[in-house]
């Protein structure tokens, strides 16, 4: 059935009304229980001062977080701004070696962060996968690409080549990480574009003006090579109506999240409670869906955040960065789940959709996301939790078309197109939340522990049974109509546009 199925609007408010009931429910039981366990043994680590004038600590459970906004706030904010005021300059004097001072800039920052030492590093790599894809051969480069990769992913080489960087700078292993990892899959990137060239190679001083681009070096996102040298490279530096306004704005919606997670932290413990595996215990059903439920849309803040600010200074640079993540509560498919848009959108092209090509076919599906998963797993780190995590949501997406595949054979196919189109969506609805909370499931584990993991899967699917089970199903079915809604209207918003470009196009053509 089409997703332009609507539904009464009295049962939409009533789904809005439980939705928002449910989660204010939720987030009742967890402010009770960071409060009256704030002085637990187990969260003096986590939990430390915070705004000592509401008498309120706050939950600094989440290293990275705690670390971009106090270790790494001066040192992000003074190489970001050099970066914008010197690209602005440079893109005035000389809009076409723009791409050219942004690389020069870049090295010198890196090498003022990191010394020579490391540069020398990663260009010897960059050098590596540069001659590997002269060869115009696909297979090698990823070959070469992962198997650099490797070399910072597991020991004893991860070992050896930190060894070249040395010095007492309290960033520099989250650096050294950052950039190489990342670097790697940028030369796989222009490797593969370089094999897809018909006439001639790209040269590697292209390679090192892709690479390192400061905004993008140590924490991505990663651009694919193709786009980035199309519009690194454009000396057209005009923008559209409203440009600066938006990229403002978005700024300012960046800041104004930063400020609602500190916000939460001083009354939400969300990231600490789930390491106190007594406590979880003692908590309701309710409490436990609720955490793993906040943990995800937590990561989604965090990874919106992060990647957003960093977009926030390639767009001033006229660049097109990947888009942030899609929210885990607008989810109820697994194709659409992931953190980082830009490292899903290098496998979508390079991998999964490559090797899947319309993903209608079981084989080639199953294909497709076993390669794709395998890489995630070298990317993220070899490592239990990380089998774990990639076995599972591999599995949830061969599972999603298998279950598309058996209901569209008969009779299924013939029961469903006798219903109206509000039945059908209400039908596919309570499939979708069983989904949406394979997905919680699936991927809090990586974010937490196995154990918490397993507890609020036994909780909520067994214990729970059927009170527990059925009403955090019923919200969520809740929840999901709503995102359906909103789906809905953005697709008759979009026909709405294209009939009314082909209106202005016929009338263009009859003048």
């Amino acid at each position: 059935m089409g997703i332009k199925a609507a539904l009464p609007k009295y049962e939409l408010y009533l789904y809005t009304a439980v939705l928002y009931m449910a989660l204010f429910w939720a987030a009742s039981w967890i402010l009770e229980a960071s409060s009256e366990h704030v002085n637990r043994k187990t969260f003096r680590e986590n939990v430390k001062p915070g705004w000592h004038y509401f008498g309120r600590k706050m939950d600094a459970a989440d290293f990275e977080w705690v670390m971009w906004f106090t270790k790494f706030r001066n040192y992000i904010l003074f190489a970001l701004s050099g970066h914008v005021i010197f690209a602005k300059i440079c893109s005035m004097l000389s809009p076409k070696r723009r791409s050219l001072i942004y690389m020069i800039y870049g090295v010198c920052a890196v090498f003022v962060t990191m010394g020579w030492s490391y540069v020398t590093l990663v260009v010897s790599h960059c050098v590596l996968l540069y001659t590997v894809s002269l060869v115009k051969r696909k297979w090698l480069c990823f070959v070469a690409g992962l198997t650099s990769l490797a070399t910072f992913k597991m020991e004893p080489l991860v070992t050896w080549q930190s060894g070249f960087v040395t010095g007492t700078f309290e960033l520099q292993d989250i650096l050294f990480y950052g950039g190489c990892g990342f670097s790697i899959m940028r030369c796989m990137s222009f490797g593969l574009e370089n094999c897809e060239r018909k006439n001639g190679n790209y040269s590697f001083l292209d390679l090192l003006k892709y690479n390192f681009y400061l905004p993008f070096f140590y924490f991505g996102p990663i651009m694919t090579f193709d786009q980035f040298h199309l519009q690194a490279n454009n000396p057209d530096l005009t923008r559209k109506q409203w440009e600066m306004w938006n990229i403002t704005k978005q700024a300012l919606v960046h800041l104004g999240v930063i400020v609602v997670v500190d916000v939460f932290f001083h009354f939400l413990y969300i990231l600490t409670i789930p390491s106190d595996m007594k406590l979880v215990k003692q908590l309701s059903d309710w409490s436990l869906a609720g955490l793993a439920y906040s943990n995800l849309v937590y990561d989604w803040v965090k990874a919106a955040v992060m990647f957003g600010v960093i977009n926030t200074v390639s767009r001033l640079d006229h660049l097109d960065p990947p888009k942030p993540p899609k929210c885990i509560t607008m989810l109820y498919v697994f194709a659409e789940t992931h953190f980082d848009r830009g490292i899903n959108d290098w496998l979508c092209k390079y991998v999964y959709d490559y090797l899947g090509k319309n993903h209608d076919s079981i084989f080639r599906e199953l294909l497709a996301t076993v390669s794709t998963f395998a890489i995630t797993t070298l990317w993220l780190g070899p490592c239990e939790i990380v089998y774990i995590w990639s076995f599972f949501n591999c599995f949830g997406l061969n599972f999603e078309l298998w279950v598309a595949k058996f209901f569209s054979l008969r009779p299924f196919s013939t029961i469903e197109g006798a219903m109206s189109e509000a039945m059908s969506r209400r039908i596919r609805g309570i499939f979708n939340a069983a989904n949406f909370w394979q997905i919680i499931l699936y991927n809090v584990l990586s974010l937490n522990s196995l154990e918490f993991a397993k507890l609020v899967g036994t909780r909520l699917v067994l214990k729970g049974f059927p009170v527990s089970t059925l009403s955090v199903l019923f919200v969520t079915y809740c929840g999901i109509q709503l995102i359906k809604e909103r789906e809905r209207r953005l697709a008759l918003e979009e026909e709405a546009a294209e009939a009314d470009a082909l209106k202005e196009e016929a009338k263009e053509k009859t003048e």
